[in-house]
């Protein structure tokens, strides 16, 4: 399906509640986006925080902060070598 959305002064679009729940995406999330061929890509970020507590260990936790900080960079590289090939 095919939907218009508007782009704000801001460059801002709105994604359209249906696409968002069908694709993952959620509120207050990050998400990549690059251009390929000319189209905007758009894919939702897996938040590692989800998996918090399945593992056990003596070390003492990271922040949520420091999790999140070390996390992006990690994402952001891998998407950066899988999308240099």
């Amino acid at each position: 399906m095919i939907y218009t959305v508007s782009i704000t002064s801001q460059g801002q679009i709105s994604i359209p509640a249906k696409l968002r729940r069908k694709l993952g995406f959620e509120k207050n999330r990050q998400a990549f986006i690059e251009e390929k061929d000319g189209k905007l890509v758009l894919e939702p970020v897996k938040d590692l925080l989800e998996l918090r507590g399945s593992l056990k260990t003596n070390k003492k936790p990271l922040s949520s902060h420091q999790l999140h900080e070390l996390f992006a960079d990690y994402i952001a590289k891998e998407y950066a070598r899988k999308n240099k090939k």
